[in-house]
């Protein structure tokens, strides 16, 4: 008999609960490691809402207060509120429900987000390209970085991460700029990179398994893992300004005001993982990696609030921000109660 896995323990430090209340904000996160998404809210009484459903290896995430985008193992879901204006659904101001499921087939889809013109794009991490979906197809690619000389099945630099500018993809990031089948495992340490989309430019070097690029404030921010670092491009200088360390292997990065929250796993015992700058920071630290999310104040680089997560998970993926959202919760296929909602909607909606 295989041995049962650990329960899930949740905590949270003394003022994060009033932090997300007086934000007005909910929170939604993946961990493909245990196959759930997780959507963190608010109860009447000011207490904590954690409400999960599970998917098949679920990994980008992007989301407004009324849709979720969400790539999982071979698919990309979109997940839409089933509620009218103002109305509640047993204590929960959002019923999301899986509407539509495209069919990619496996292509290690990492970050998502929807462009000015409402179309879905997405890392293709198995393809080196941004891509985005087609209604005959499994993808369509949209850009590959200038040293991917073609499109093949490989993984040749674990491009990862997406950040958009008015609308339109700016920045990706990428762990090399291998051009080999799975060449980036051999420059986790520093062969990392931050690519313009729009010259095809390396905006900076020498980073350590970047990941999450996100413009926010004027700054374009991203997450260091192979040191633990949240910190921003200084593009004018060509080089990663970091703001704050966080014990973890860092990957999910959003914005609440003058707020990051940043996701923290457990680093996995494979080589891929491991021999990091980030594995001496937690020696000299005297510390262990968590996994949780993090909550920094960007204006001092001080960890405002935290949730931290023990047990069963110890790897999250990506983090979106509800705003406007008290507290969410998502259908999922394990009960028949996707069966039995019904709505109704109007011939102008779409």
């Amino acid at each position: 008999m295989a041995p049962k896995a650990p329960p899930l323990e949740v905590r949270v430090s003394r003022h994060f609960l009033s932090w997300l209340a007086e934000a007005g904000a909910s929170l939604a996160f993946t961990t493909y490691q245990t196959h759930r998404l997780f959507l963190i809210g608010m109860k009447e009484g000011g207490r904590l809402s954690i409400f999960e459903r599970r998917f098949d290896r679920p990994m980008g995430l992007y989301a407004t207060p009324e849709r979720l985008w969400m790539s999982t193992r071979w698919q990309l879901w979109q997940l839409a509120d089933a509620l009218a204006p103002g109305a509640v659904h047993d204590g929960y101001d959002r019923l999301y429900v899986p509407r539509r499921a495209d069919t990619t087939g496996e292509l290690d889809i990492h970050d998502i987000a929807v462009d000015g013109d409402g179309r879905v794009v997405f890392v293709n991490t198995v393809y080196s390209c941004l891509a985005t979906l087609s209604e005959r197809h499994s993808f369509a690619p949209l850009w590959q970085p200038p040293f991917v000389s073609r499109l093949a099945p490989e993984d040749r630099c674990h491009l990862n991460g997406l950040a958009l500018r008015d609308g339109r993809p700016a920045f990706v990031t990428s762990v090399s700029r291998s051009d080999v089948a799975s060449g980036w495992r051999e420059r986790r340490h520093e062969g990392g990179c931050l690519v313009d989309v729009a010259s095809g430019e390396i905006a900076l070097g020498d980073l350590s398994m970047p990941h999450s690029p996100r413009l926010s404030g004027g700054r374009l921010w991203l997450l260091q893992s192979g040191t633990g670092e949240l910190g921003f491009a200084d593009l004018a200088r060509g080089r990663f300004e970091p703001v704050a360390f966080c014990p973890g292997f860092l990957r999910g990065l959003a914005f609440l005001g003058d707020h990051a929250v940043v996701g923290l796993s457990k680093p996995r015992e494979e080589r891929a993982f491991t021999g990091l700058a980030l594995d001496g920071r937690l020696r000299d630290k005297d510390a262990e990696a968590r996994c949780g999310l993090w909550v920094i104040d960007v204006r001092s680089g001080e960890v405002a609030h935290w949730l931290e997560l023990d047990g069963v998970v110890a790897e999250l993926y990506d983090i979106q921000v509800l705003p406007g959202v008290r507290r969410p919760k998502a259908l999922g296929f394990k009960s028949d109660e996707i069966q039995r909602l019904i709505t109704i909607g109007s011939a102008r909606e779409t």
